[in-house]
């Protein structure tokens, strides 16, 4: 198998990035997968019977989709004060 080296490295820091913690509520994108390039907040999160975390998104417009928790990078939440 192939993988683009982007996409690797997109993959290893997210990994090794202890501020991306999953969380209802938080603003995500999606970097690998069949949804790559989308955006939204992380709804539903839930862990399968092999260990795998799924997730759902809601994008802006109201539509849905689930993908791996692996696939997802949770954008950081800076608040101006």
């Amino acid at each position: 198998m192939v993988v683009d080296e982007k996409v690797y490295s997109t993959l290893m820091a997210m990994s090794t990035n202890p501020n991306n913690k999953l969380k209802d509520g938080a603003k995500c994108s999606v970097i690998a997968g069949t949804h790559a390039g989308k955006s939204g907040v992380v709804t539903d999160i839930r862990t399968s019977k092999t260990g795998h975390i799924t997730l759902t998104v809601v994008q802006a417009n109201g539509e849905r989709f689930k993908t791996l928790g692996k696939n997802v990078s949770v954008q950081s939440s800076r608040s101006s004060t």
